[in-house]
């Protein structure tokens, strides 16, 4: 029945998500030139909050658990496990305050309204994975902004989607780059469940009456400790709240 039911609310899904990032393109560039960084932000944050709801379209509901007390003053790294493009507005939209970047493909920052346009101007970290030079080089302008800015940052450390949900061995690359030059960065852990099964038949039929969670985990300070046991904590704090 989900499956049925996704044949018929997927095309009214797909036409409200590409008329917000469609209407957004414009609206983020109006803002970005003359209002700078703080309104292009806030725009940012619009866009993700009105894909989050094209969510319920669907039938499927979105939970955002956050009962840690996080600093502002502080840059963090959020490492969550990543099961589908679903993953990104809820973490973008529900920890905003923190100004947080993704280190993502460079593929993606050219032809996609909006998405493509926050990546290139809103001080994500566009890396070409054939290219180690540029990927360290993009990672290490993000950890800069991160310490001169006190911006965050956004890392799913499988490298790539876990189609079925099951977590993937978490890569320590990026997030060893990112503290050796913001050492005393949190490392905050999130354990997202459910999203890929709103992709488990693919891109059409999207699947329908799934209840997403996104949990914010208790952060780890990293100071004093290799970055290899810190992202294996926070692997197994996730790990254990996946269902």
């Amino acid at each position: 029945m989900r499956k049925f039911l996704g044949y018929l609310l997927s095309p009214v899904h797909y036409l409200l998500f590409g008329i917000i990032i469609v209407v957004f393109h414009p609206i983020q560039w109006l803002c970005l030139k003359l209002g700078g960084y703080g309104a292009h932000k806030k725009s940012v944050d619009m866009l993700n909050f009105c894909l989050v709801t094209s969510y319920y379209v669907l039938g499927n509901t979105v939970k955002f658990i956050n009962k840690q007390q996080l600093p502002v003053n502080r840059p963090l790294i959020f490492v969550a496990n990543h099961q589908s493009m679903y993953d990104i507005p809820p973490l973008i939209y529900f920890l905003r305050k923190h100004h947080a970047k993704f280190i993502s493909k460079i593929e993606l920052a050219k032809g996609i309204p909006s998405i493509s346009f926050n990546l290139r101007h809103g001080g994500a970290a566009n890396i070409n994975r054939k290219d180690p030079k540029q990927s360290i080089s993009e990672i290490l302008k993000l950890a800069n902004n991160m310490k001169n800015k006190n911006w965050s940052a956004f890392i799913f450390p499988e490298g790539t989607r876990a189609k079925t949900g099951k977590v993937k061995p978490f890569n320590v690359g990026g997030i060893a780059t990112i503290l050796k030059k913001v050492p005393h960065a949190l490392i905050v852990p999130v354990a997202i469940n459910n999203s890929w099964q709103m992709v488990r038949y693919g891109f059409f039929p999207l699947n329908t009456f799934i209840n997403m969670s996104w949990e914010v985990l208790p952060p780890i300070d990293p100071q004093g400790q290799p970055p290899e046991d810190v992202v294996a904590q926070a692997e197994a704090r996730i790990r254990s709240k996946i269902r």
